[in-house]
């Protein structure tokens, strides 16, 4: 039977292997048009793949442009995506991963027939070679990102790298933080180092230290009171540079409070004389877009010095060392038990998300015996006394007293009872309301009360012999004092 246009052919191959051989025209990424074959032992494997292939192009699915391996791919992606669209430091960070750990498992696969077995499988091989769960986490990383980029490209349907499990759940270290005193021992340490008044904006709002060391003086506002964060110190390859801020959530304006504005004047200072004690090196006056942190020649100065001069300082004075950015979590720790908001703790610290801000907060021992206490307090508080007293159980807290009162007064079953309904029923009120609410049922008892007493005193004294006299003078000669 004749085929129609498009439809493919079917013919078995004569290289000796037996294999069959389907081929068809579809329409690849660039808008070509590319002959695609698939093979298999018997016509109807060949035929069904290439149904599969059509079914796929139906649904506007096109050819990739060209077959990928997968590491040709991920050399390609790091060529073009990642170090001419990313920073620096993200290229020398997922090279090293794609050459030594992803391309030896991975990279003769084809991109397209990329599995979610072959990816767990590649992992397992890795842990076999003793590599550690971080370096399995960097490697889903990297090939997640990778992938999901094939994806846009349109050369892949689905990442198979977010659909494999990792043979051994990573979890990233909790990172430390100071206490209020150790915070406050440090900065106490570090008055005579050149970069104290550096180490107080950082702990303050919880800077990064590229961005403290990035502040120029055209960033300081001291006549609105603002402090802005618009770049950040990086050495890229061998020279420092200026770069720009993490993410777009970094750039933020921060209010100058009064010991920012204090350090950052007497700052001023300092940088004044330095300049005059050696003019001649600065090469003439400084200006606006002069860093506020730099070294005695006015260069800036290496992030590393600042990381180096902070574990100094904690060394030589026996304080717990925790890392530099670690300040950060510092910093949100304090803004939590201040009780400031997530949202608001995310805008000074420079978060896109306040789940990244969560990271920062951490919750201490103190905190977790402060919040117990008070559940202590409020159930049993009163409730038991030491073994050596003789009783287990004593007098109700205070606390209790008030629930107990509140049962009374709502009718409850523990305490007195009243007849009148009106009062059984449950008050979700406070006790303040509770005893407003009675006092005005008990007014208009006894104002009925009275009225009462008032009716029977005039019936008794002014009741008529007969009871049809009677009856006329209740519906038709009511007294006034009735009235009233």
């Amino acid at each position: 039977m004749a085929r129609s246009n498009g439809e493919g052919t079917y013919y078995q191959r004569k290289d000796g292997g037996g294999r069959w051989e389907a081929a068809a025209w579809f329409d690849t990424i660039d808008d070509r048009r590319k002959r695609r074959s698939f093979y298999g032992k018997t016509k109807e494997e060949a035929r069904q793949k290439l149904i599969e292939a059509q079914a796929e192009a139906l649904r506007g699915i096109r050819l990739p442009d060209r077959t990928w391996k997968l590491g040709d791919y991920l050399d390609y992606w790091l060529d073009h995506e990642v170090e001419k669209k990313r920073r620096f430091n993200t290229h020398r960070r997922y090279e090293p991963v794609v050459r030594l750990h992803i391309k030896p498992v991975l990279g003769q696969k084809s991109l397209h027939q990329l599995s979610v077995r072959m990816v767990e499988d590649a992992y397992s091989q890795l842990l076999a070679k003793d590599r550690s769960r971080n370096t399995l986490y960097q490697v889903k990383k990297v090939l997640r990102a990778a992938l999901t980029h094939a994806m846009r490209k349109e050369y892949l349907l689905r990442n198979v790298a977010k659909l494999a499990e990792v043979p051994e759940s990573y979890k990233p270290n909790e990172g430390q933080y100071w206490t209020t005193e150790e915070a406050l021992a440090f900065l106490e340490a570090a008055r005579s180092d050149p970069l104290y008044h550096a180490f107080i904006l950082i702990s303050l709002y919880g800077l990064r230290r590229g961005e403290v060391l990035g502040i120029r003086w055209r960033d300081v506002d001291f006549n609105k009171g603002v402090l802005s964060i618009r770049q950040q110190i990086q050495r890229i390859g061998k020279q420092l540079q200026e770069v720009p801020l993490k993410t777009e959530s970094s750039e933020r304006d921060e209010p100058l409070v009064q010991t920012a504005r204090e350090v950052l004047i007497r700052q001023r200072s300092q940088q004044a004389a330095a300049r005059l004690a050696a003019e001649s090196k600065w090469g003439g006056k400084g200006s606006d877009d002069e860093l506020v942190f730099t070294t005695r020649t006015g260069a800036p100065i290496e992030p590393r010095n600042l990381y180096r001069s902070f574990h100094r300082i904690c060394e030589k004075n026996g304080i717990r060392r925790i890392k530099l950015h670690e300040l950060r979590h510092t910093n949100a720790t304090v803004l939590m038990n201040l009780e400031v908001s997530e949202l608001d703790i995310k805008a000074v610290l420079g978060h896109s998300s306040v789940h990244t801000t969560r990271i920062y907060e951490h919750i201490s021992l103190t905190n977790k015996r402060d919040a117990l206490e008070k559940v202590d307090d409020h159930l049993f508080t009163g409730q038991f006394v030491e073994a050596n007293s003789g009783s287990r159980q004593t007098l109700p807290s205070e606390k209790k007293k008030l629930h107990l009162i509140g049962e009374v007064l709502s009718g409850g079953p523990p305490g007195t009872r009243t007849q009148d309904t009106r009062l059984k029923r449950p008050i979700h009120a406070p006790l303040p309301d509770r005893i407003t609410y009675i006092n005005q049922v008990s007014r208009r008892r006894r104002q009925t009360w009275k009225l009462g007493c008032v009716t029977v005193n005039f019936a008794v004294n002014q009741a008529p012999a007969n009871y049809s006299s009677w009856q006329n003078v209740c519906l038709h000669e009511r007294p006034k004092a009735w009235s009233a």
